[in-house]
């Protein structure tokens, strides 16, 4: 009589990483309770000539994730980007309070669509997903010196057009649409849930 078979032992569970420095994007990861290290990736952000948002949301998350991933092939890389959609133009991160007043009067009584692109990539396995969550948001005919109070108490000058939902950035918005709504604050987490899974990676 044979032996019985020995129980082949778990596979030990990669290691993630989030290809970004944005605290925002740390914050919303760390809600799935997954262990994972933080990587600057070094991408230009600059869009290309006649680059959508959409488009430019989409290519930046895979060039993040891709481009941390090559240094660290074998763990499971998340790279996200988000685009603030204006009438087709993109708006970036404010980055000083003049530009963020500039912003905030051109969304004021506006529909502005939150473009939020999310990769997971593993090099050493060939794994590679890319999805992206768009949020519609629907701003308040906002007086000056609103965007100026907000401005002052919130300084959002890191959040793509300048509006910072999780917070006081709410009350300068009048309706969000979305079926993601982690996705408004820089990662879509149902999709990177299905992606680390698909990856590999154990959530619950």
């Amino acid at each position: 009589m044979s032996a019985p078979s020995s129980p082949i032992p778990p596979q030990p569970q990669r290691k993630v990483i989030l290809g970004s420095t944005s605290r925002y994007r740390r914050e919303l990861l760390e809600r799935l309770r997954v262990p994972f290290d933080t990587e600057r990736p070094n991408v230009d952000e600059t869009p290309l000539p006649g680059e959508t948002p959409a488009t430019l949301a989409r290519r930046l998350a895979l060039a993040k994730a891709r481009e941390v991933s090559l240094r660290f092939p074998e763990a499971v890389v998340i790279g996200s980007d988000q685009v603030a959609d204006l009438g087709g133009e993109p708006l970036g991160k404010p980055g000083t309070h003049d530009r963020a007043i500039a912003q905030l009067q051109r969304m004021r009584g506006q529909t502005v669509v939150f473009q939020t692109a999310v990769a997971v990539v593993c090099a050493a396995t060939g794994f590679e997903q890319l999805d992206l969550a768009v949020v519609n948001v629907v701003f308040r005919g906002l007086e000056d010196q609103e965007i100026e109070r907000y401005l002052r108490a919130e300084e959002p000058y890191d959040c793509a057009g300048s509006a910072k939902s999780e917070g006081l950035g709410i009350a300068l918005l009048s309706r969000i649409d979305n079926d993601d709504p982690s996705a408004l604050v820089g990662l879509p987490l149902i999709r990177t849930c299905h992606m680390l899974r698909a990856a590999g990676v154990s959530i619950l």
